[in-house]
């Protein structure tokens, strides 16, 4: 039945032209910031930022702090459950490359950073909220995130993935507003001192489905840590150089996108609990339209279920159920 499933990847690059795919969720950050009269300097500041933010963190050999440039390309992964021919969008990624203008060198980032599925829309703004819909009490599906986390990981581990990326994907979010976080002595060099969380999320919980660890940092002047979420050993599994195309592109983002945490005036302390509530802030002067972002995911997981549960209710039931991870 796990060979039923297949895939195609698409790549466009991320640059002050780019222009959104028809199949790319308008609700992920890099879509989101290309819409608009002011589309094009919202891109090339993004950019700006995101540079600034690598030659920062690789300060080494790096006197005049611009040796580095980071090259980013959006990563679209359609999935063919029937082997007709018919997709159906599932995942879309970033895809970090390094530029040394030293040395003239392209050297290979990490996949994952930024993470959009459809189907994740569906679970939380479809199934997760019919689930509690007149319900006294908040509470989870039994199965929920199972699908998607068997679907990820299937391609994590299929032919075409390992034919296109050399390591496992690095995803990299916000921390939740719900948690509270407590600084340790341990410090990376590169991704800082890390931070734990007093309980389990229910978006650690998700990802766990897809097979992904997380451990929380804070780089070298930051103001919040970071999510990392991860396979095998995040320490040792990549270079600092890639660590850094990861963390320079998502805390631009956060910044953009939660200001109120990632932007905000005073860095994190011992203990942390994010808001955005959080009045001490700065604005990056980007646009990004937050309310737009909450109503279109309701539509999007409507298109989900109407698009690909419904019609392959079937067959991805039986899927799920005999799929070898």
């Amino acid at each position: 039945m796990s060979q039923e499933f297949s895939y195609s990847i698409h790549t466009i690059r991320f640059d002050e032209d780019y222009q959104p795919s028809s199949n790319t969720r308008l609700t992920t950050n890099f879509a989101n910031l290309a819409r608009g009269t002011r589309r094009q300097k919202n891109l090339r500041d993004t950019l700006r930022m995101i540079n600034n933010r690598f030659n920062a963190l690789a300060n080494w050999d790096n006197p005049t702090g611009d040796r580095y440039a980071v090259e980013l390309n959006i990563v679209s992964v359609d999935i063919d459950v029937s082997g007709n021919g018919e997709t159906f969008p599932s995942i879309e990624v970033l895809k970090t490359d390094i530029i040394d203008r030293k040395t003239n060198e392209r050297i290979e980032g990490l996949v994952g950073n930024n993470f959009s599925s459809y189907i994740r829309d569906y679970d939380f703004s479809v199934l997760l909220q019919e689930h509690n819909k007149d319900q006294p009490g908040f509470s989870v599906p039994s199965n929920f995130g199972e699908l998607h986390g068997k679907i990820f990981q299937h391609f994590v581990h299929s032919p075409i993935f390992k034919e296109h990326f050399s390591k496992l994907p690095v995803i990299c979010l916000s921390v939740s507003e719900t948690k509270v976080y407590q600084r340790t002595e341990n410090k990376h060099p590169i991704l800082g001192y890390e931070y734990l969380p007093n309980e389990s999320s229910l978006t650690e919980n998700y990802f766990k489905q897809m097979g992904l660890q997380v451990r929380y940092f804070m780089p070298a002047n930051s103001v919040a840590p970071l999510a990392f979420y991860f396979f095998g050993d995040l320490l040792n599994d990549y270079s600092n150089l890639e660590l850094i195309g990861t963390i320079s592109t998502m805390e631009t983002f956060q910044k953009i996108y939660r200001p109120e945490i990632y932007n905000a005036n005073a860095a994190a302390g011992e203990r942390f609990q994010p808001s955005l509530k959080h009045s001490d802030h700065s604005l990056t002067q980007i646009e990004y339209d937050r309310e737009e972002r909450s109503q279109l995911a309701v539509k999007q997981g409507k298109f989900t279920e109407e698009h690909f549960i419904k019609p392959y209710q079937a067959t991805l039931k039986q899927w799920s159920a005999n799929v070898g991870l």
